[in-house]
């Protein structure tokens, strides 16, 4: 199957697109589930996730109540559907990315860092233990730009700064991670602590595992939070179901 775009979701986004626009899926066709899409595409549930968001992002798809994603018409005016697309930077990209840069940067900051840096980061640290969820980003944030400083790269700092403005800035990032958040995912104060005691102890190694650790488990954290909302959709229909049947018992009950 020919793929165009620039980024891997993006093929794949555009492809689907291209063959809504071609009539393989019909308004209210629902789409073939993320495995077998995968297998199709030859990606990971990643990219399909990045894929199938973006898509609902722009109209071309959506969810209806757990039961899946559906073509909603095929219609999206003049113009390629992956101009349409308008794309931007995956949330899945993004982090892949923060766990080749950051994991670096903590490896070089374990040699670097100064006593005063280590004190700000321990403070920082113990922000991230806070009940005040704003707080918490905020803190989560400073943590590993802090850490990007301690290297004593400007070009390092400016490359961990650039991705993590990204989160905000790419519309398909953003989109991800309000749903994490909206599923109440937020920064863990323990998958952080493990940096700063790689950093005291000066080993390169350990920084560089404890920073790929945590990255990699925001990528769990993503995929859960965007797997959650078809579990919350699907929840939500059996109680409405279940309302309807309760209230149909109930009709002539003495």
């Amino acid at each position: 199957m020919k793929i165009t775009g620039n980024k891997l979701y993006q093929k794949v986004a555009a492809s689907i697109a291209e063959s809504i626009e071609d009539g393989r899926w019909s308004p209210g066709t629902r789409l073939p589930g993320e495995r077998d899409l995968a297998e199709e595409y030859k990606v990971s549930r990643p990219t399909i996730r990045e894929a199938m968001i973006a898509l609902e992002m722009r109209g071309w798809i959506e969810a209806r109540h757990g039961s899946g994603l559906y073509v909603t018409r095929r219609d999206h005016g003049p113009g390629r559907p992956e101009d349409a697309l308008e794309y931007d930077i995956g949330a899945f990209d993004l982090t892949e990315a923060r766990i080749l840069f950051e994991g670096e940067a903590i490896a070089l900051a374990a040699v670097t860092i100064s006593d005063e840096q280590l004190a700000e980061l321990q403070g920082i640290l113990e922000e991230m233990g806070q009940d005040d969820e704003a707080a918490v980003m905020d803190a989560d944030r400073r943590f590993h730009l802090a850490i990007a400083s301690a290297t004593d790269n400007a070009a390092i700092r400016g490359v961990v700064e650039y991705l993590w403005e990204l989160r905000a800035k790419s519309p398909l990032s953003a989109n991800i991670f309000a749903r994490a958040k909206k599923g109440g995912i937020t920064p863990r104060i323990e998958e952080h602590r493990p940096m700063v005691e790689a950093l005291r102890a000066r080993d390169p190694e350990a920084a560089r595992n404890a920073m790929r650790a945590h990255l990699r488990t925001v990528v769990d954290d993503l995929l859960e939070a965007t797997e959650l909302e078809a579990m919350e959709r699907a929840r939500n229909e059996i109680d409405a179901r279940r309302d309807k049947v309760s209230r149909r018992l109930n009709i002539g009950a003495a």
